[in-house]
C-alpha cells in the first residue's frame, strides 16, 4: 500500500506548510459569509481546523470538536465494558463491518478518527516506508532506538535487561504517537515461537529454543512496553502502548523446499504442545497481561490457528483468561479458502474465524465478505459485536477515546524520550552484554589497548550498518560499524571488504591477503545478513557460503598472528572448520547488535568490556539438514534415526551447546547444602498410570490434583559463584534439573531458572534460586498433562550437580 494518503507525489506535506495561511483565510471566509451560508461556513472551519492539528495525535471525543457529541461511550468515568456497549450499539453494520481490518476507516459522524492496528516494535519502533502502518518516521521524529536483534538479547539471559528495552520502545512508541506521527499504538510484537530448527529464517526474531527463557522474555518485554512494573500487576486500565504475542501457535517454518507457512500442517503432539509451543503464550498472557494475540497462518493439526476455536476462545480466553484483541497475520482469513482450502467459500472462511474468537483481519476478507456472510446467515451479527467490543476496549485502554492524549496519563512523554542518550546507551549495554565468546585460545583477546599497533579489519560485515539491524528494524538513531568501533581504538587501521557481498558470490581473495599480511592482528567480521535468512527465507545449509568460508581460512593462514572471527547471524552456523583451525584464536558470536553493535565488539575485542553472554540455541552440525523441517516432533525417535530437537531432546552432535559461551575470566560454581533435599506431597495417587512392563515408567501424579497448598511449596536452593579471573564481569548462570532416570519422553534437561550476577575480579556472591515442584520438577506425558514423578531429580550449574527428591 502507499503510505500517501494524498497523493503520490507526496503533496500533503506541502499543503502542511500552507495550513496557517488556509486557516486565516477560512477565518475571513467565515467572517464575511457568516449570515448567509452558516451550514458551509462550519464544515470549511471545522475541516482547517483538522488540517491544522494534523500534528497532535489523533482521537475521539474532542470536546471541542462541532462535530462530537458528549456520548456516553466519551466518558472516561464509566466502566469501559458500559461505553464499548454505548458505542457499538451506534454503529450502522457496515461501519461495525468497517472496523474488523487493520486499516480501520474514521467514523465522522462520531468523532472516531481512522486507526491503524498494524506497527511493529521488534526491537525498536519500526518504520517501513511505502508500507501502511500506523507509525512514521517522517516527520519531527525521523528515528528511533535500534536495539539489538532478540536472539542476542537473549543471550544476555537477564530479564531485567528485556525489561528496560521493552520499556524503552514503549516510551518511544508512546512519544512518536504524541507527536502527530502515528494512527495506531498496537504493536506486533514481541514474537515468542520456540526457535525450533535452526534453519529458520525468523528465528532470529525470537528469545531461542527454550520455552522457559522464551516465556520470561515475553512477560519482561510486554510489561515494559505496556506500562506496567518489572514485577507487574500495576498496570491497570491505562496501556502506555498495546504489545501482541505471535505468532499463536507452532509456527516456525516459512519457505523451505517448496512448503511455505501458508500452506503448511504443522502436526503436533498433545506433548510437545504441552511442554513446548504453547508455555511462552501462557506466560505472555496470564503472567505478561498482553493485550493482543496474532493467529499463525499454519494449520496445526489439520486447523487454521485463526479458525480455531479450542485454541483461542477456550484455551487462549477461557482457561488463561485472556482478556485484549487477536489479530490474524496478514492476508491469513483469505489463504483459508484461497490456498489452504479449508473453508469452501470466502464467507465461510469469515465465519470460521470470528466464531473461533478472532477479531480484526491483517488484510480485506473481513470487509469484502462479512455482510455477505451475515446476509447468508452463516454469522450472526452478535460475533462482528464480539470481535468489535474487543478492538475499542483497547483502544480505550490506549487512551484514545479519554479526550486529548496530550492531557492523559502518557501525554507529557514527549519527542526528547526519543533516541535519548539514556536509550542509546541501553542499545549499546544489550550488545555488549549479549555478545557470546565462543573460542579464546591462549588468552588471544582482549588486545592490549597500548600495545597493538596496528589493525586488519576484513569482511563484508565489517562496514555494513545494515546488516547490524537485522530484520524488522526502523531507522537507528545512528549507528556505529564494526570498523567504526575498532578505529575508536587503533589509529593504523586497513579495511577490505573481502567479498563483493556477504554472500560472497566473489571472493577478493588475493586483495584481503595483502592487506592482512600488513598487519599486526586480523579481525575478520564474517556471517550472514537478510538476503540469507529473514522472514519467507529460510536456510538450506547451516555453514557459511563456500568462498567466505575459504577466504576466512586463507586469511587465517596468511596472517602474523592468531586471527579473531566476528560473526553476524540470527541462526547457528556450523563453523567447525574454524573451531578446530589452531590459526583462529578467538570466535566471537555477534548475532545482528544493532545500532551500538560495532562499538560493543571494538569495546569487547579491546578489553573495556568482558563478555558474559550465553547461546540461546544449539548450534548444530551441517549434517541436520538432513532432518525434514517439516517435522514438528521434539522427542527423538532412534528407530528411525530421527535424532529430537533443541538441548531438551537432540540426541546428536553439537558445534556447540544452549547455554554455552566463555568470558576473560574463570568462574566456579558450587551448591550450598540444601536444608530440605526432599520433597514430600504427601498424596494418595488415584490412578497410577505407571506399567509394570515398562522398566523406564515411575509413580506419578497429575500436577491438577495435588491443589493449591502442595504446589505452593518452595525449594530454597543457593549457588556460590566465584570470579577467579582478573578482570570484573557479568555472567549468567543457568540452572538445569534433570530426572535422574532418563529416557521415556523426558527431557535431557530443563532450564529451570538463570540470573545474571557481577561480581569484581576474586569475588564470590551466593546467588538464590527458588523452586516449585509443580513447576520446576513436573513433566508433561504423552496426554498433554503435567505429572510430578517420584525419585531423584538433578540440579546442575555447569559440572556442579545437587539431588532433590520428589516422595509420594
Amino acid at each position: 500500500m502507499s503510505e500517501s494518503r494524498w497523493n503520490e507525489n507526496g503533496d500533503l506535506v506541502g499543503l502542511i506548510k500552507t495550513l496557517p495561511a488556509l486557516y486565516f483565510t477560512a477565518q475571513k471566509i467565515v467572517t464575511k459569509m457568516k449570515l448567509k451560508y452558516p451550514f458551509v461556513l462550519i464544515h470549511i472551519s471545522t475541516v482547517v481546523l483538522i488540517l491544522a492539528e494534523s500534528s497532535r495525535p489523533p482521537f475521539a471525543c474532542d470536546s471541542s470538536h462541532p462535530l462530537t457529541k458528549s456520548y456516553p461511550f466519551c466518558k472516561p468515568t464509566l466502566p469501559i465494558n458500559q461505553r464499548v456497549q454505548d458505542l457499538i450499539s451506534r454503529l450502522t453494520l457496515d461501519e461495525k463491518i468497517s472496523q474488523l481490518v487493520n486499516s480501520a476507516p474514521p467514523i465522522p459522524r462520531l468523532g472516531i478518527p481512522e486507526y491503524e492496528w498494524w506497527s511493529e516494535a521488534l526491537h525498536g519502533v519500526a518504520y517501513f516506508p511505502g508500507l501502511h502502518t500506523g507509525m512514521s518516521l517522517n516527520g519531527t521524529i525521523q528515528s528511533a532506538t535500534s536495539f539489538p536483534q532478540v536472539i542476542l538479547t537473549a543471550a544476555s539471559f537477564d530479564v531485567h535487561l528485556w525489561y528496560r528495552i521493552g520499556q524503552a520502545v514503549g516510551r518511544e512508541a508512546r512519544a512518536i504517537y504524541n507527536a502527530g506521527q502515528a494512527t495506531g499504538m498496537t504493536f506486533w510484537a514481541p514474537n515468542i515461537n520456540i526457535f525450533r530448527d535452526p534453519r529458520w529464517g525468523r528465528g532470529q526474531e525470537t528469545p531461542g529454543e527454550d520455552p522457559v527463557v522464551t516465556g520470561k522474555y515475553a512477560v519482561s518485554f510486554v510489561r515494559g512496553i505496556q506500562g506496567d512494573t518489572f514485577e507487574g500487576g500495576k498496570l491497570g486500565h491505562h496501556l502506555q502502548a498495546s504489545a501482541c504475542c505471535k505468532h499463536f501457535t507452532a509456527y516456525d517454518l516459512d519457505n523451505w523446499k517448496g512448503v511455505n507457512r501458508f500452506v503448511f500442517n504443522a502436526k503436533v503432539s498433545l506433548q510437545d504442545l504441552a511442554d513446548t509451543y504453547m508455555p511462552p503464550f501462557r506466560s505472555c498472557i496470564e503472567e505478561g497481561k498482553a493485550s493482543g494475540i496474532m493467529c499463525a497462518y499454519n494449520r496445526v493439526n489439520g486447523v487454521p490457528n485463526c479458525a480455531d476455536y479450542n485454541l483461542l476462545s477456550k484455551t487462549a480466553r477461557a482457561q488463561w483468561g485472556f482478556d485484549g484483541y487477536i489479530t490474524s497475520d496478514c492476508d491469513a482469513v483469505s489463504i483459508i479458502h484461497e490456498e489452504q482450502g479449508y473453508a469452501k467459500l470466502p464467507e465461510d472462511a469469515v465465519a470460521d474465524v470470528l466464531k473461533a474468537g478472532m477479531d480484526v483481519n491483517c488484510g480485506n476478507y473481513l470487509k469484502n465478505y462479512t455482510k455477505s456472510a451475515v446476509v447468508k446467515r452463516k454469522l450472526p451479527i452478535s460475533e462482528i459485536d464480539r470481535a468489535l467490543h474487543n478492538l475499542f476496549s483497547v483502544r480505550m485502554r490506549l487512551g484514545l477515546f479519554d479526550g486529548n492524549p496530550l492531557q492523559q496519563p502518557f501525554g507529557k512523554i514527549g519527542p526528547d524520550q526519543v533516541c535519548s542518550q539514556e536509550h542509546q546507551n541501553l542499545a549499546l549495554e544489550a550488545a555488549r552484554n549479549s555478545i557470546v565468546l565462543l573460542k579464546n585460545t591462549y588468552r588471544l583477546l582482549p588486545f592490549s589497548k597500548a600495545k597493538t599497533t596496528s589493525l586488519a579489519v576484513i569482511g563484508p560485515n565489517a562496514n555494513s550498518a545494515k546488516t547490524l539491524l537485522g530484520n524488522y528494524a526502523g531507522i537507528p538513531c545512528k549507528t556505529v560499524t564494526p570498523l567504526q568501533g575498532l578505529q575508536r581504538y587503533v589509529k593504523d587501521i586497513r579495511y577490505h571488504p573481502g567479498c563483493n557481498a556477504v554472500n560472497c558470490s566473489y571472493a577478493l581473495t588475493d586483495q584481503a591477503v595483502k592487506v592482512a599480511k600488513g598487519a599486526e592482528y586480523v579481525v575478520l567480521v564474517m556471517g550472514l545478513d537478510q538476503t540469507q535468512e529473514r522472514e519467507e527465507l529460510d536456510r538450506v545449509d547451516l555453514v557459511l557460503s563456500p568462498k567466505q568460508q575459504n577466504l576466512i581460512s586463507t586469511l587465517a593462514r596468511a596472517a602474523k598472528n592468531p586471527v579473531v572471527l566476528v560473526l553476524l547471524s540470527g541462526g547457528p552456523v556450523d563453523i567447525s572448520f574454524a573451531k578446530n583451525d589452531k590459526h583462529i584464536g578467538s570466535i566471537l558470536w555477534a548475532g545482528y547488535p544493532g545500532e551500538a553493535g560495532g562499538l560493543a565488539l571494538a569495546e569487547i575485542i579491546f578489553g573495556d568490556h568482558n563478555p558474559g553472554g550465553r547461546l540461546p540455541v544449539t548450534w548444530y552440525p551441517q549434517s541436520f539438514v538432513k532432518v525434514p523441517m517439516t517435522d514438528m516432533r521434539m522427542r527423538p525417535e532412534p528407530s528411525s534415526g530421527y535424532p529430537g530437537r533443541t538441548y531438551r531432546f537432540y540426541q546428536g552432535q553439537k558445534v556447540f551447546e544452549f547455554g554455552y559461551g566463555l568470558s576473560y575470566s574463570s568462574y566456579s560454581y558450587e551448591f550450598l547444602p540444601v536444608a530440605q533435599n526432599k520433597v514430600y506431597l504427601n498424596h494418595q495417587i488415584k490412578s497410577p498410570k505407571a506399567e509394570l512392563e515398562n522398566s523406564n515408567a515411575l509413580k506419578h501424579v497429575p500436577v491438577s490434583e495435588l491443589g493449591t497448598e502442595l504446589c505452593s511449596k518452595r525449594i530454597p536452593v543457593t549457588v556460590r559463584a566465584q570470579n577467579h579471573g582478573d578482570m570484573a564481569g557479568r555472567h549468567p548462570l543457568l540452572l538445569f534439573v534433570r530426572s535422574a532416570k532418563a529416557g521415556n519422553g523426558r527431557p535431557e534437561k530443563q532450564l529451570v531458572g538463570f540470573q545474571s550476577v557481577i561480581l569484581n575480579a576474586g569475588e564470590r556472591a551466593d546467588v538464590e534460586f527458588e523452586l516449585s515442584p509443580c513447576e520446576h520438577l513436573s513433566t508433561v506425558n504423552e496426554d498433554g498433562l503435567m505429572v510430578i514423578e517420584e525419585g531423584s531429580h538433578l540440579l546442575s550449574i555447569e559440572d556442579k550437580e545437587s539431588e532433590i527428591t520428589v516422595i509420594l
